[in-house]
This record gives structure tokens, sequence and C-alpha cells, in this order.
């Protein structure tokens, strides 16, 4: 058995794409089925192009809530600081901080919790993440 992806339900596919073009994911496809009345846009990071997230966007509007109780996306990352950084950099709010250099949370622009694991060990904990509190729950 192969994993393909997962899929989460996004309400405005734009600021979606910016938020996972930001966290480093590219568009891979993307197909619009117009009997159903929904896109589909498939997303991976250059090193695990088969392990996709498919973002599925209803045409007709829809309110989705409760972002938690999907889970959460992980992606492992070279530079957790770093990539904290270029994210609260562009306006992505650091749900929880990477205070032990290991760990952060951040969260889609539809409320999807996104797991940023460091790769390896843990980074030396750093400012301002140190005494950054939590910004929000995760």
């Amino acid at each position: 058995m192969k994993y393909l992806h997962t899929m989460i339900r996004v309400s405005d596919v734009d600021a979606t794409l910016a938020f996972f073009k930001t966290l480093g994911l590219s568009e891979t496809r993307r197909k619009d089925v117009e009997a159903g009345r929904f896109t589909l846009i498939f997303l991976a990071a250059d090193e695990t192009p088969d392990a996709e997230v498919e973002l599925t966007h209803n045409w007709d509007p829809e309110e989705y809530s409760g972002g938690r109780n999907f889970g959460h996306l992980a992606f492992g990352v070279d530079d957790i600081h770093e990539t904290c950084q270029r994210l609260l950099d562009a306006g992505i709010t650091i749900n929880r901080p990477p205070k032990e250099g290991r760990m952060a949370f951040v969260r889609s622009p539809d409320g999807i919790s996104i797991e940023l694991l460091q790769n390896g060990d843990a980074l030396t904990p750093v400012e301002p993440w140190i005494s950054m509190g939590n910004t929000g729950e995760w």
C-alpha cells in the first residue's frame, strides 16, 4: 500500500495557495469538476512529490468549522527557525513557536493545523522563539 494524499476543504483558494507556497509546497496538478461544482488542487513539497495535499474547493459557498477536528498536517523542515521567521514575515501567525528548537504549529486560512518538525536533532533555542508565548491554541 502507498500513501497518496490528505484532502482538506478550503474556502479561499488564493489565500490557501499563498499559505502553502510560503510553507514550501507547489501545485502539481488541478482539476475542475463542473458536474460536481468543485475544484481539486494537488500540492507537494519538492522533497516528497508523491505525498500530496489535496485542496478541495466547492464552488458553492460553504462554511467550514472545526479545523482542529481534522487533526493536522505535518512537515519536516531543515531549519525550523528560518521557516518560522519566513512565515512570520509573510504575515502568518505562529500559533505555537519553536521554543525548544524542534516543533511549531501554524494554521492555514481555513484553520487547519500545520505541524512543523525540525529534521534531525532539535536546533539550539533562539530568540524570538524562546520568549514568545503561544499566540493561540494549536
